[in-house]
């Protein structure tokens, strides 16, 4: 994972709702950045809203180390929080966390599924993918933060149900759901048999397929 992304910010000398609206009419979206070594404190900032709302379109920026400039320093960060209007998406606020390479943090990312247009149950049974989650949390240092993780669904079959500890991890990660027990490994895609299969159809068409294969 690498630092790909710069957000120029200010500090936010004036707090309140008020301000906050003022703020935003004018273009900014206030911000807060949080956390580091124990004796750092957060910090009120604001971000311009076009150059904020243009990150937020890229699917890496939540998943990679961002450079904020603010004045004559840097800071090195993750997004933590966004918060949007509910009728336009527009941004309201946003939370920061100063990490270096070495931070463990427990962060969402998005599974990407390949190969559906190869997944042979769909293809020849008539199958359908059903997907229970879009993304998941992993628990991580920064420098081993995935971008997103593939769930590969070309060779499932007719019924299969795929679950988190079935998910193939880089190194280093962990699925948080999965380090509080076996009862969190939830499923993850399925496939879904069509209307009217049963059983014995099932039956006639693995017996159909043995006797192709004599």
């Amino acid at each position: 994972m690498s630092d790909i992304f710069t957000l120029n910010a200010e500090v936010r000398e004036v707090a309140g709702k008020g301000a906050s609206r003022r703020l935003r009419r004018e273009g900014w979206v206030p911000a807060i950045i949080y956390g580091g070594a124990k004796n750092r404190k957060p910090m009120s900032l604001t971000l311009k809203e076009r150059e904020l709302s243009r990150a937020l379109k890229e699917e890496a920026f939540y998943s990679h180390v961002l450079t904020i400039n603010i004045g004559d320093k840097s800071e090195q960060a993750i997004l933590m929080d966004i918060q949007r209007s509910p009728a336009k998406g527009l941004p309201l606020h946003a939370d920061f966390e100063r990490v270096t390479k070495t931070t463990v943090v427990h962060k969402r990312v998005p599974l990407h599924f390949i190969n559906e247009d190869k997944c042979k149950a769909v293809k020849l049974q008539g199958g359908k993918i059903q997907h229970t989650a879009t993304d998941v949390e992993v628990t991580c240092k920064v420098g081993d933060l995935p971008e997103f993780i593939e769930v590969d669904v070309a060779d499932l079959e007719l019924g299969a149900v795929l679950h988190l500890s079935d998910l193939k991890l880089p190194k280093g990660v962990t699925l948080t759901e999965l380090n509080k027990g076996e009862s969190h490994d939830v499923p993850v895609v399925s496939i879904a048999k069509p209307a009217g299969v049963d059983s014995a159809d099932e039956d006639d068409d693995a017996e159909a397929e043995a006797d192709s294969e004599e």
